[in-house]
């Protein structure tokens, strides 16, 4: 992604160190894009990386006009992409990032709806300049959108979640940043029904998509029905609050000093990590952060963190 940045914003053609940046950023990618894997039986993360290689890659194909050796090297490393996009597809067709399912080689994982559209869009690229794309591999990426459209012309987040399609983040509000990758995709590949003058939702109708993010949709963390990431981290800093109660009789005691206990076994001060700034919890619970050194947060110092 940054050297998209560097080529689409022309500072490579104006600063001699955003060059010598660019050239290094080139190497490297051909280097070891090839070499990216999964990082593990769950976490498959690569394919994100496998997609924005191959825009990065076709911008690099175009920018090099004269050393026709560097632009073969270029797009054979653009097929080992779409090879590996083949071994990582989902066994139901596109791409998800998760396989919670069983950790197969081929991933079992239900495809979500963006990032399957990433990829068919990095495909397109790659198609304009002359790299062949598998059809079978592409159709099978087309059909998992299809499958995920509502009938509000917004997106499901997943596959998993079409049993549910009114959940907040499947609703146009939560579909909002989504629903222009999908549509995006599908227009590149020959679906003429989503125009500029459609009345799609999430195309053109901002006015109707930003009243469901301000008024219909309920913010929820990592907008995901289980619990990942975020949720983690919001954990301590919610058991931590119990310690901060009063009153209750004994048993409330009792519970206390068990957290108490679990939490703080080496330390009777009441503290406690959390992975990230105090400003980015969400703040039901940020007026119960105490931080040890608020140093980095200059804009944080005029508003207590205390519990």
């Amino acid at each position: 992604m940054c050297v998209l940045a560097l080529i689409d914003t022309g500072a490579a053609d104006k600063d001699a160190a955003a060059k010598t940046a660019l050239e290094r950023g080139e190497a490297w990618l051909l280097e070891h894009l090839p070499k990216l894997r999964r990082a593990n039986s769950i976490a498959i993360y690569n394919v994100w990386g496998h997609a924005y290689g191959i825009q990065a890659l076709v911008d690099l194909y175009r920018r090099e006009s004269r050393d026709e050796k560097r632009r073969q090297q270029i797009k054979e490393v653009i097929l080992t992409q779409i090879d590996l996009l083949r071994r990582y597809e989902s066994v139901d067709g596109g791409w998800g990032y998760y396989d919670f399912r069983v950790g197969a080689k081929r991933p079992a994982t239900d495809s979500t709806s963006f990032l399957t559209a990433t990829v068919l869009i990095a495909f397109h690229a790659a198609k304009n300049i002359g790299v062949e794309i598998p059809e079978d591999v592409l159709n099978r990426g087309i059909a998992s959108i299809n499958r995920q459209e509502k009938n509000d012309h917004s997106y499901l987040y997943g596959e998993y979640l079409r049993w549910q399609p009114m959940m907040p983040i499947n609703r146009p509000g939560g579909s909002l940043g989504r629903s222009q990758a999908c549509n995006l995709a599908l227009r590149l590949w020959g679906d003429k029904t989503i125009t500029k003058a459609s009345s799609r939702i999430g195309w053109t109708d901002w006015s109707s998509a930003m009243k469901a993010v301000l008024w219909r949709k309920r913010p929820i963390p990592h907008e995901s029905w289980f619990q990942v990431a975020g949720y983690f981290l919001l954990l301590r800093p919610l058991l931590c609050r119990a310690l901060h109660r009063t009153g209750g009789g004994a048993s409330a005691r009792r519970y206390k000093d068990y957290l108490a206990a679990i939490l703080m076994p080496t330390s009777r001060k009441r503290r406690f990590l959390v992975g990230f700034s105090a400003l980015q919890l969400p703040s039901t619970i940020r007026h119960r952060v105490c931080l040890d050194d608020a140093s980095p947060l200059s804009e944080a110092r005029a508003v207590s963190h205390r519990a």
